[in-house]
């Protein structure tokens, strides 16, 4: 490679470096933001590849970064305007599985080096997983590093054929804290009044999850365990932000056996429900570094999680962990919990420790560019 480090400070051609988004989840296309300005910062030049509606949401553009639209589809022509994109770049870096694909198909024949994070794992059944195991298969393979998210998705890496997987924990960015004055504390009393009057749980608990409504969210799992707790005074109400597939069924069992469960459909406004939860549960078959367990910890909101895939080296002892798919654990954490104070009080001093060894969005690009150093210096082995 012609250049030298984009840190150097003699002047040579700065580090091109190209950030590759599919669909881009919130995860995914947070760490890509935070990621190219971090890189911007430090000179690095960044073109982020990704569809529009991704770049404007995220403001990619307001990084540094160049952005060029690139459709989240693996068509030849999408395959076409990547490979153009990448054509001066010293490395490039996609972010997720079909990302990962397409980088992979715009790089062949190429010697540019391939780093590819795997922010979480796709769930597929029959014929598909067995595409989905071919997929993974390919991406490990093209990669020169894999950066998995968890610890878990690193070895799934390894298994799949990666040359070199590394753990590389993503930063999710905390909410700035407000000014400590009175006032804020009376503003944050009203937000609270307001989203339990909205959500009609003034004078019950309040337990709150959020996420698309799949199978593998383990939704069935928690009308289960609400099920479980009706016989709470006062009854707590659980409500359900997201969309998707399930929720028809969802609600029928909801009216069906008179749950004390609301679905409220995709909000804007999720820090505000957490900021008035007593409890925040999250009961999925497999989580890497769940944003919603993040954002519980960092609003000092008791979390109930089940102890799956990334979840407990994420939160470690600054949580209630059971089993998936044992609605009835569920359900003993949750009443525990709320007949609990002083262990609610615990779990919330637990969850702020937890929290801030998290590692920084400074410490998240550095790790990443110590990994481009390695791939793109001259004497790299």
């Amino acid at each position: 490679m012609s250049h030298v480090s984009s840190h150097s400070p003699h002047g040579q051609t700065p580090l091109h470096t190209v950030q590759v988004l599919g669909g881009g989840s919130a995860g995914s296309s947070s760490h890509v933001r935070s990621l190219a300005a971090g890189l911007a910062a430090r000179g690095v030049r960044v073109t982020v590849c990704a569809p529009s509606e991704a770049a404007s949401a995220y403001d990619l553009t307001g990084t540094g970064a160049q952005h060029v639209h690139v459709p989240r589809s693996s068509d030849p022509a999408s395959v076409a305007s990547l490979r153009l994109a990448c054509a001066d770049a010293d490395l490039v870096h996609a972010h997720g599985m079909h990302a990962a694909l397409r980088a992979a198909l715009a790089l062949t024949g190429r010697r540019i080096p391939l780093v590819v994070t795997w922010h979480t794992r796709a769930h597929a059944e029959g014929a598909r997983a067995r595409v989905l195991h071919l997929l993974e298969r390919r991406v490990a393979k093209a990669a020169a590093v894999v950066l998995g998210t968890s610890s878990d998705l690193v070895d799934r890496a390894r298994s799949r054929g990666a040359r070199d997987a590394r753990l590389a924990p993503v930063t999710f960015p905390a909410p700035h804290a407000a000014a400590g004055a009175a006032g804020a504390v009376e503003d944050a009393d009203g937000l609270r009044h307001k989203a339990l009057a909205e959500l009609g749980a003034v004078g019950r608990p309040l337990i709150v999850t959020v996420g698309a409504l799949e199978r593998q969210r383990g939704y069935d799992v928690l009308l289960e365990a609400a099920r479980a707790w009706r016989h709470l005074d006062p009854l707590p109400l659980l409500v359900i932000a997201g969309e998707g597939p399930e929720r028809g069924a969802l609600q029928r069992r909801i009216e069906g056996e008179g749950l004390p469960v609301r679905l409220v459909g995709r909000r804007d406004d999720v820090p505000e429900m957490l900021a008035a939860a007593d409890l925040v549960v999250l009961p999925s078959s497999w989580e890497s570094r769940s944003v919603l367990a993040q954002e519980a910890l960092h609003a000092r909101v008791p979390l109930v999680a089940t102890a799956v895939g990334g979840i407990p080296e994420l939160v470690g002892d600054a949580a209630e962990l059971v089993p998936y798919g044992d609605a009835e654990a569920l359900a003993t954490a949750v009443a525990r919990l709320l007949a609990d104070p002083g262990l609610r009080e615990r779990l919330k001093d637990k969850g702020t420790a937890q929290a801030a060894t998290w590692p920084t969005e400074d410490e998240t690009v550095t790790q990443v560019l110590s990994v481009y150093d390695e791939l793109t210096q001259p004497f790299a082995m």
